[in-house]
């Protein structure tokens, strides 16, 4: 790894008051600061990979052969790396590991080419687009035999064609950096409000994922093969953020993920003149006691009730699911086992037994009161608008 890690703990666990956070969000800033004043006295360092290196200073746009066609032609994916004048840790921004989820390919693209980076402590690693294949064919898998790479970190040489490709990723761009985002969308048919998916068991992922900033954090390591928790394993601490639904850009979590990124700079020292930014609320699931999914016990059509973070009552019906005649004999309710928060909904509105609906996840007493406070005073200024 290229640089040190400010050594701040200002991912201290903030209860869901307004208050709290408020006061968290203050301390966070503060520790920031007084990062600047610990920076190792050791100068910054050139960032290599297999077949270059980025000196101090620089930046470089790149395309990184990871495979070969069918025509024996390189596949090749874009990235960005910059690397700024000053020490600090070396942090990766990561897209498109499944070629249709698109939301933060605009973030990554916007961070490396929009913002000013010339007070930058360590290095960025920017990488839109991971799945090339994938996202020209604007599908989910490698078309190659449909291969998962995001199930195939962090790859081998000598293997299948998605852990080769994984492999080239990882040793370059991934196992060089102090700290890691990985951006992805709900698949095709469903949406999901902006969240962090974390091992919070571990000290700095829960570091990263508190100072991304949203209101929802989903505790695992995740499933063997995954971005997050291979590079985590490997000693890059990880998080998952996702944002929205495939084959398209969303504006206002494109937005709010910015946000997220510009927070976990100030946190790591590499902006140091941003401050980590308090959601307002949060709630941080660590148990599948408090999370679940709803699925169809019936095929037909779904009426969906309530769109994504929506807050909805225990026994509250969430949606029916009909046949085509709308016989009322024949109308399934699916009713909300807890009072909880939708994180992610069909949008499609076709199921077979068995189909996810909806990702619930429980709020405690004090999570749901801010919440609803913070959701009426943005209805107040909607209406002074």
């Amino acid at each position: 790894m290229s640089g040190e890690i400010p050594t701040d703990e200002s991912s201290q666990e903030e209860t869901a008051t307004a208050s709290a956070g408020s006061s968290a969000a203050s301390e966070a800033s503060d520790a920031s600061a007084d990062a600047t004043t610990t920076e190792g006295t050791a100068g910054a360092e050139p960032f290599t990979y297999d077949g270059g290196s980025i000196a101090p200073g620089e930046s470089a746009n790149i395309r990184y052969g990871i495979s070969e066609t069918y025509l024996g032609d390189p596949v090749r994916i874009p990235v960005t790396i910059i690397n700024g004048e000053r020490p600090g840790p070396t942090v990766f921004l990561s897209a498109a590991a499944h070629g249709d989820e698109l939301n933060g390919i605009e973030v990554v693209r916007e961070v490396a080419h929009d913002w000013d980076h010339s007070k930058l402590h360590g290095t960025l690693v920017c990488l839109p687009v991971m799945n090339v294949p994938g996202f020209l064919a604007q599908e989910r898998y490698l078309p190659i035999y449909d291969r998962d790479l995001n199930r195939s970190f962090p790859g081998r040489q000598g293997s299948t064609s998605a852990r080769r490709m994984a492999h080239r990723i990882f040793t370059n761009f991934i196992e060089p950096c102090d700290v890691g985002v990985d951006f992805h969308t709900s698949t095709r048919g469903r949406t999901n409000m902006l969240h962090v998916r974390a091992n919070m068991n571990d000290e700095t992922v829960r570091r990263v994922a508190h100072a991304f900033s949203s209101n929802v954090i989903i505790g695992g390591e995740g499933p063997s093969g995954t971005l997050r928790r291979e590079a985590t394993e490997a000693g890059v601490p990880t998080i998952t953020v996702e944002m929205g639904e495939a084959h398209r850009f969303q504006r206002r979590l494109i937005d709010r993920a910015l946000t997220g990124v510009a927070s976990v700079l100030a946190e790591f020292g590499c902006h140091r003149d941003s401050a980590v930014h308090w959601p307002g609320w949060r709630v941080v699931i660590d148990s599948d006691d408090e999370k679940t999914w709803l699925r169809a016990d019936a095929g037909g059509i779904v009426d969906m009730k309530h769109g994504r973070g929506a807050l909805v009552e225990d026994g509250e019906i969430i949606c029916t699911i009909t046949n085509p005649f709308k016989e009322e004999d024949d109308i399934v309710e699916v009713a909300a086992p807890f009072t909880g928060l939708i994180v992610g909904v069909l949008e499609n509105p076709v199921v077979y037994p068995g189909n996810p609906l909806c990702h619930l996840v429980g709020l405690k007493h004090e999570t749901r009161v801010a919440l609803e406070r913070e959701r009426g005073t943005e209805r107040s200024r909607s209406e002074l608008r």
